[in-house]
């Protein structure tokens, strides 16, 4: 596993489950990892040893991290390892601006999104979503960081050129009021919805991350959310990932699709073993060299 805290519940989970079942599962800091990328003999080396022998790679990358743990698992990718998640997947679901422009060629429910260079499109952005109040992401935001509501033209206006001065890409999207600040998270696991849970914000705020102190509970979800989320996490092209969506009175729409879902929160509030069911996919699927792109694109 390529993971910068082993002690995270997440990664505790699946080291637990690998073993229980027979499986070495070592956990490896992404970034204490270097590569020798040399013609037809690729190899990764971890604080001074080579790292060979293994059937598989789990993905577990922080954002913080992604253009290097990326790079990494490419050269896993290229040395025949199987990955649970495919570099190409990871870095299409990282770029917010990429994965909506693939999801809405697939024809999965969004939220209306406008995105501009020149913040003197402030309004038309604003104007596109159906704002205000509207909704102002960050492209490289995680975990509700980087996320702003807009509630007048004005305050959209200030905030989009501030983003803009800073450097930094942003988007808007449609606030979607009926929501209520919550949203649905769908577990997604080899082409099936495994587990899925509802979250709430906290009082006051617009976000449901748990990470930002929401609530979550388990939720049963309708056969078109259901199919949103396959189609999302089949769009994104990836075997495990989160699959976050609003219930819109035009259907669910999906805000973003997480590919390192952490397991706390939807197992505690499901009682499902996800961790099992991921272990289950790898046990099914490994294989060597199966690597759709071998680390292309």
């Amino acid at each position: 596993m390529l993971a910068r805290n082993a002690g995270l519940y997440s990664h505790r989970r699946l080291k637990e489950v690998a073993e229980s079942r027979g499986h070495a599962l070592d956990i490896v800091n992404t970034l204490h990892c270097y590569m020798n990328i040399t013609s037809r003999r690729p190899s990764v080396y971890y604080d001074g040893a080579k790292i060979e022998g293994y059937d598989a790679v789990i993905p577990r990358i922080g954002a913080s991290i992604t253009f290097y743990g990326m790079a990494v698992l490419r050269q896993f990718e290229m040395m025949g390892v199987y990955p649970l998640n495919e570099s190409v997947a990871i870095g299409r679901s990282r770029d917010k601006l990429r994965s909506m422009q693939l999801m809405a060629r697939d024809g999965v429910g969004l939220p209306v999104t406008a995105f501009a260079y020149d913040p003197k499109r402030a309004e038309d952005i604003v104007r596109m979503t159906g704002g205000p109040p509207v909704v102002i992401k960050l492209l490289e935001g995680t975990q509700g960081i980087g996320v702003v509501l807009a509630e007048t033209m004005q305050s959209a206006k200030s905030v989009i050129e501030a983003f803009r001065g800073a450097k930094v890409h942003i988007m808007g999207q449609e606030f979607i009021k009926e929501a209520g600040g919550t949203d649905i998270r769908a577990f997604v696991v080899g082409g099936k919805v495994v587990a899925t849970m509802k979250r709430a914000g906290k009082a006051g705020e617009f976000r449901s991350n748990i990470h930002r102190g929401g609530s979550a509970e388990a939720v049963k979800i309708t056969p078109t959310e259901r199919a949103t989320a396959v189609q999302a996490a089949k769009t994104m092209g990836l075997n495990v990932c989160g699959v976050d969506m609003l219930r819109s009175n035009h259907g669910p729409v999906v805000m973003e699709v997480n590919s390192s879902p952490g397991l706390e929160g939807v197992e505690k509030a499901t009682g499902k073993d996800v961790a099992g069911r991921i272990i289950d996919f790898l046990e099914a699927n490994v294989k060597q060299g199966k690597t759709r792109t071998r680390g292309r694109g």
